[in-house]
């Protein structure tokens, strides 16, 4: 995808001088507005749409689990031991990717010099691949005792499951290393398509395994094991490619001191360092929170989790696009001190994010139940099925603004090298989260403990805010009064927009009743969309909306 990168030296330095604040002539500059919002959907959009079909396939993935495993006891089984191999991909994968690896590459590359940039990506190679592995034998050696804190049912084909999928760690780390490389250089499309052969994979898996193994959570278990080998393999022709093209010089693995003390390496470490304490915090809250969930009753972290696919389905498709492609230009921004342009970029991230999850939210709260019944109900995803998750879902949704934000706000620190904020704010967050889910788990079960997600969302927002005015380089005045001005404003417009999808829901639903869930149940859900967006539109229309008004000026030119 050549159109879609800036891979040598020149064209990255030109893009920089087109976009510098000589050019832009102040931060309230329309032109130089529109040339953010241009530079975030153009690069974007192509990740974003993977992205959907990504979410997509993951949400088809849960569908699938839910047809075939409910709100049982094994699907609680699937869902822990997935996310125990899980909880570690944000130390060994995309955490560290994100915190660290990019900046530092992106470092290599802005100096050019191909023996040490060779070196660097070899001595991290090597330094990942050992300390995974060490990880994934530790983790199924150990897995009875971590299974043991969650109080389930099905011990034994929980801890089955858990070493089955373990060695997905080590997979999903290495195609982190590669997306790392790829994007790195602005190269998204092969990161995209990779976690929709991931989803893929596991639900053909699913059913294709599930009549010759001893249960279905087994087949869906092989799926993630064999997809996560194809989301790393998938990767690599594009490595190999950039190799080719001398864009990469040849990197391989090379001998454990060298790899440990390799200044690269070092810095990477560094900057994970602080990361180490908020991943043991992170792992604590998760294993608490389910261990919580899990001793609320059966169908409790399964329905936990269908709501939170449904979330994600949003983050993903959106949140971590823009976070994605926003992290190396960032990273060279803040390098070459551009922050003034730092400083329009991020506001612009945070306002196209605002429009997009708070709409989202008002119309996800309305027709929640329907959406649900829609996605998931069956034989085994029952009506306590669906009451559960509606449950979990209704405390979730208010949280998606404050998560999306936190996925924007987190790459502006890392760019500038700092994982210590994000890192303490994730520690003050995840105290909360742990201290109020511990409170409400008890009284209100996963709704509960959803609560506790969201308001522990909302604290790490603030936090990460506070900490950014601590830059004197960026001015924080010219960007919490236009993001806090037009997030009100998208709230009181999607309140007014939502009245009609209110009134008009269940009657539409009656309309439509008894053809079948996807009629009854689709057809409504998609004239209350269109209604819903067309009305919210309008009200932005009428009003002027900028962040509009660029996005359709830069569909119309595209």
């Amino acid at each position: 995808m050549e159109s879609e990168r800036s891979v040598n030296r020149s064209e990255n330095h030109s893009e920089n001088r087109s976009d510098s604040p000589s050019e832009n002539h102040g931060f309230e500059n329309h032109g130089s507005q529109n040339s953010d919002v241009n530079h975030l959907i153009r690069h974007g959009s192509i990740l974003s749409l993977l992205t959907l079909i990504s979410r997509v396939a993951g949400l088809l993935r849960e569908m699938t689990k839910a047809s075939l495993l409910g709100t049982s006891a094994l699907s609680d089984a699937f869902s822990v031991a997935f996310m125990i191999p899980n909880l570690f991909r944000r130390l060994f994968a995309e955490g560290s990717i994100a915190v660290a690896f990019i900046p530092t590459f992106r470092e290599y590359l802005l100096e050019n010099e191909k023996e040490k940039t060779k070196e660097f990506l070899s001595c991290i190679l090597t330094f990942l691949t050992f300390t995974v592995t060490a990880a994934v034998m530790a983790g199924i050696l150990i897995a009875p005792f971590l299974v043991g804190f969650f109080g389930l049912k099905e011990f034994d084909e929980t801890v089955f499951l858990t070493r089955l999928m373990f060695p997905f760690l080590a997979l999903i780390s290495i195609a982190a290393f590669f997306q790392g490389i790829l994007n790195s250089l602005k190269i998204f499309t092969p990161s995209g398509v990779a976690p929709i052969i991931l989803n893929i994979t596991a639900i053909v898996c699913a059913y294709a395994l599930k009549d010759h193994v001893k249960n279905p959570a087994r087949a869906l278990a092989a799926g993630i094991l064999i997809g996560g080998f194809l989301q790393a393999a998938i990767q690599f022709p594009s490595i190999i490619k950039l190799i080719r093209k001398h864009e990469v010089p040849i990197f391989f693995f090379t001998g454990l001191k060298k790899a440990f003390g390799n200044p690269g390496t070092r810095k990477v470490l560094l900057l994970i360092g602080p990361t180490i304490l908020g991943m043991a915090a992170y792992q604590l809250n998760d294993l608490v929170s389910t261990a919580l969930a899990g001793n609320a009753g059966a169908g409790v972290v399964s329905s936990l989790q269908y709501s939170l696919r449904m979330q994600e389905l949003i983050l993903g498709i959106f949140a971590v696009s823009i976070g994605t492609v926003l992290l190396p230009d960032l990273a060279e921004l803040a390098k070459t001190s551009n922050w003034e342009l730092f400083t329009q970029r991020l506001l612009s991230a945070m306002n196209i994010i605002a429009l997009i999850t708070i709409p989202v939210t008002f119309f996800f709260m309305a027709r929640g139940e329907s959406l649900i019944r829609l996605l998931f109900q069956n034989k085994s995803f029952n009506d306590e099925s669906v009451r559960l998750t509606l449950q979990a879902f209704t405390f979730h949704m208010p949280g998606l603004y404050f998560i999306a934000l936190n996925r924007i706000l987190a790459p502006a620190f890392y760019a500038q090298s700092n994982s210590k904020s994000p890192t303490f704010a994730g520690l003050i967050s995840i105290a909360v989260n742990i201290t109020a889910a511990a409170l409400l788990a008890v009284p209100f079960r996963g709704a509960g403990i959803a609560f506790a997600l969201t308001l522990a969302s909302m604290i790490n927002t603030v936090f990460l805010l506070f900490f950014m005015r601590r830059n004197s380089q960026i001015a924080m005045n010219r960007i919490l009064k236009p993001a806090l001005v037009y997030g009100l404003k998208l709230i009181v417009f999607s309140a007014i927009a939502v009245i009609p999808v209110f009134l008009l829901g269940n009657p539409l639903e009656s309309v439509f009743a008894g053809r079948g869930r996807f009629i009854s149940l689709g057809i409504p859900l998609v004239i209350m969309a269109i209604l819903y967006g067309g009305l919210g539109i309008l009200l932005l229309a009428v009003t002027g909306d900028r962040q509009l008004k660029n996005i359709f000026k830069i569909l119309k030119n595209r």
